[in-house]
């Protein structure tokens, strides 16, 4: 009875984990990728939490591509990153008239 309680809790184990992590700033991609991994497994395993695991798994993926922030432990540790318009690229100006 007690692997049943431990597998079906799992997840939540999982995403709370994953969530203090991204609470401190630490590996913001990975475990943003994690969460929202973890949240389609909880959408999948059980009927009742449906729409917030949508939620979630959504705003996990959203972390994981936006990086870390300027506070967080990864911002500090390596810096945030840009991305810039190549220099190649040039907007002219519209003609005067």
């Amino acid at each position: 009875m007690e692997n049943t309680t431990l597998a079906s809790s799992l997840p939540y184990l999982i995403a709370a984990i994953a969530g203090v992590f991204l609470l401190f700033g630490l590996w913001t991609p990975i475990i943003g990728a994690v969460i929202a991994i973890v949240e389609l497994w909880i959408f999948v395993a059980s009927p009742g939490n449906q729409p917030i695991a949508i939620v979630l798994a959504g705003l996990g993926a959203t972390v994981a591509m936006i990086g870390p922030g300027v506070w967080s432990i990864d911002g500090q540790r390596f810096g945030r990153k840009h991305i810039e318009p190549s220099r190649h690229y040039k907007i002219s100006n519209p003609p005067e008239v």
